[in-house]
């Protein structure tokens, strides 16, 4: 079992920069495969990136390549997301997951967070 933690969300104008973090609990958190996935209004829930357990391998939805990061500390049982040069269309609710494949299906994980809300506008 792993429960899942965001924090970082806030509002913020076009071109700032957030870092989301997700905290994880459970022994187990260094073996999961992480992601973040992100929900507007209206609309379904889509990949943002992933990681794989040991931070070697990364994904990341097209829409934010070269502007997000995502990394892991193990030790700290914690997955962030490093996101520069936000747009009005990063608006949205940002979810950590926690699952067994890196991979960008909702499919693929097992244990989310409550989400923290994440907002750009001038």
């Amino acid at each position: 079992q792993v429960q899942l933690v965001e924090s970082g969300g806030g509002l913020v104008q076009p071109g700032a920069s957030l870092r989301l973090s997700c905290a994880g609990s459970g022994r187990t958190f260094s073996r999961n495969v992480m992601g973040w996935f992100r929900q507007a209004p209206g609309k379904e829930r889509e990949f943002v990136s992933a990681i794989g357990w040991s931070g070697g391998s990364t994904l990341y939805a097209d829409s934010v390549k070269g502007r997000f990061t995502i990394s892991r500390d193990n030790a700290k049982n914690t997955v962030y997301l490093q996101m520069n040069s936000l747009k009005p269309g990063d608006t949205a609710v940002y979810y950590c997951a926690a699952g067994g494949i890196l991979g960008m299906s909702r499919n693929f994980y097992d244990y989310w967070g409550q989400g923290t809300q994440v907002t750009v506008s001038s």
